[in-house]
C-alpha cells in the first residue's frame, strides 16, 4: 500500500512540475525527431560502454563505442513510441545538469533520483524506476553478516560522489570513516574490491551488478528500524530535462503511462544479467 501510495504521489508531482512555466523545446532536436540523451555510459547496470551492438547497444556519439544497459532499453523504447531518432552523448556524471540547462542535451537519462535539489535546476519526468538502497561488503569481511546500518558502526565506506548514497546514507552510519565520494560507480566498487573501504552503500541495481561481476562481494539489504531512512525523493528514478519544457515532458510521460513496475523490474534483470564484467 505503501509503494501504492508513493507511486501516486509521484506521479502527481510530476505531472505537477510539468505544467510549471511554459513550454520549451530546443530547436533542432524533438522539433527535428531526434531526442539526445546524456548518460555516463558507465553506470552499469544502468548504463555502460561496449565495443560493439550486441544485445541492441546504440552507438556512442563522436566515438566508435557503443552504450547499453537499462537506461539505453529506456531511451530506445521512448524513441520507438514516439518515432524519434536516439543520439546518445557520454557525459561526466557532474555535467549532465549543466549540459541540460544549456541544451547540449535534450534529457539525462542516466539513473538520477529525483531531489528537490536537483528540481531547483531542471524537471522529471514520472519516475521510469524504483531504486532501494543496499550496502556492499566482502563476503569475508568483517560487516560481512550485518543486518542493520548500526552493525556498520565504525567502518571505513564511500559511495558515488553527489548521490543521495553518499550525501544522505553515508551520514547516518554511526562513527563511520567516511572517504572522499567517487567519480564514478566503477570506481566505487573498485574502492571496494581492492580493501580500501568495508563497504559501500548504492542503490539495489548497481549493489547487484556489482555481486554479478565480482564473485566475492556480498549484498546486504536492511529492512524495518534497520534500514536507511531515505524519502521517496531518494529512491524515485526520473528522466531529467529542461525546466519549464512541458511539451517533452508529457510526450515523455505518455510513454512511461503504458509501463509497469513490472516492467522496469523486468528491463533492469535483463540490463544486469547482460553487463560487462569488471576486469
Amino acid at each position: 500500500m505503501k509503494r501504492t501510495v508513493s507511486l501516486i504521489l509521484a506521479s502527481l508531482l510530476a505531472l505537477t512540475l510539468c505544467a510549471c512555466g511554459g513550454s520549451k523545446t530546443r530547436q533542432g532536436t524533438i522539433n527535428k525527431g531526434k531526442l539526445v540523451v546524456a548518460m555516463e555510459c558507465a553506470y552499469a547496470p544502468y548504463n555502460w560502454t561496449q565495443p560493439d551492438d550486441s544485445n541492441g547497444a546504440v552507438p556512442i556519439k563522436g566515438s566508435s563505442d557503443y552504450a547499453y544497459g537499462y537506461d539505453v532499453m529506456m531511451a530506445k523504447y521512448i524513441c520507438q513510441q514516439l518515432g524519434w531518432e536516439l543520439e546518445i552523448v557520454k557525459s561526466d556524471w557532474e555535467s549532465i545538469i549543466p549540459a541540460i540547462q544549456s541544451s547540449t542535451v535534450d534529457v539525462g537519462i542516466c539513473g538520477q533520483s529525483v531531489t528537490s535539489d536537483r528540481l531547483e535546476m531542471v524537471d522529471f519526468s514520472n519516475p521510469y524506476y524504483y531504486a532501494t538502497i543496499v550496502t556492499v561488503v566482502s563476503e569475508d569481511g568483517k560487516y560481512a553478516n550485518a543486518a542493520s546500518v548500526a552493525d556498520l558502526a565504525g567502518g571505513t565506506c564511500t559511495s558515488q560522489l553527489n548521490t543521495i548514497w553518499y550525501d544522505n546514507c553515508l551520514p547516518q552510519i554511526p562513527d563511520a570513516n567516511i572517504l572522499p565520494g567517487q567519480e564514478s560507480a566503477p570506481a566505487m566498487i573498485v574502492a571496494l574490491t581492492s580493501g580500501r573501504v568495508d563497504y559501500i552503500v548504492t542503490d539495489q541495481p548497481t549493489g547487484l551488478a556489482a555481486v554479478s561481476a565480482n564473485p566475492g562481494l556480498k549484498m546486504l539489504e536492511f529492512t524495518g528500524d534497520g534500514a536507511f531512512e531515505v524519502s521517496d525523493e531518494d529512491i524515485n528514478i526520473g528522466i531529467s530535462m529542461l525546466k519549464g519544457n512541458t511539451e517533452l515532458c508529457e510526450k515523455i510521460n505518455g510513454v512511461l503511462a503504458g509501463l509497469t513496475e513490472e516492467d522496469f523490474t523486468n528491463w533492469m534483470n535483463e540490463a544486469i544479467s547482460v553487463q560487462p564484467l569488471s576486469e
